[in-house]
C-alpha cells in the first residue's frame, strides 16, 4: 500500500545570541522562500528578516539566550509569514527615527503586506506577512486586464 505523507512545510531555526546570527537567518529564509518559489518578494522578505532578526538580537535577547526564526507559506501557497520569537520583555513599534536607528519597523512596515506583535510567554513574537504578487494574464503578448495568483 503507498501512503503519500505530507510533510509540514514550517521552518525553524534557533539563533544564538551573535551578530553574526542576522546573516545566517536571511540564508535559512531565503533557501526557503526560493524553494517555495517566491523569488518575487525574495528581497522584501530578506530585508524584514534582517530587520526583524537585528531588533530581537539588539533589544529582545537576554544574555545567555537566543531568538527563533520561523518561516511558512499561507495555505495555498499564496502567501509567506515570518516570525521571529525571542523571550525579551516589552513590545515593539514604530517609531520616530533617531540618529542611525530606529528605523527597523519603519521598514517592516513599507515592505510587507502586513505585520504585528504577539505576546508569548517569555517574550514575544513578532511577525510579518507577505502575499504572493499577482501574474498578469496575457493571451497573444498583449494583457487581458485580468490577474491570477501565481501557483
Amino acid at each position: 500500500m503507498n501512503e503519500t505523507v505530507e510533510l509540514p512545510l514550517t521552518r525553524e531555526l534557533f539563533c544564538h545570541r551573535r551578530r553574526r546570527s542576522v546573516a545566517g537567518a536571511r540564508e535559512f529564509v531565503r533557501t526557503a522562500v526560493l524553494e517555495w518559489g517566491f523569488a518575487a518578494r525574495l528581497d522584501d522578505v530578506l530585508l524584514c528578516v534582517s530587520e526583524l532578526a537585528t531588533n530581537a538580537l539588539l533589544h529582545g535577547v537576554p544574555p545567555g539566550r537566543g531568538y527563533l526564526v520561523r518561516v511558512e507559506p499561507s495555505a495555498g501557497m499564496r502567501g509567506l509569514r515570518v516570525e521571529v520569537h525571542d523571550s525579551g520583555g516589552g513590545l515593539p513599534a514604530v517609531r520616530v527615527p533617531e540618529g542611525e536607528g530606529g528605523r527597523g519597523l519603519l521598514l517592516v512596515e513599507a515592505f510587507a503586506d502586513r505585520w504585528g506583535v504577539s505576546g508569548r510567554v517569555p517574550g514575544k513574537t513578532v511577525w510579518c506577512e507577505f502575499d504572493r504578487p499577482p501574474v498578469r494574464v496575457t493571451v497573444g503578448g498583449r494583457p487581458t486586464g485580468r490577474a491570477a495568483i501565481a501557483p
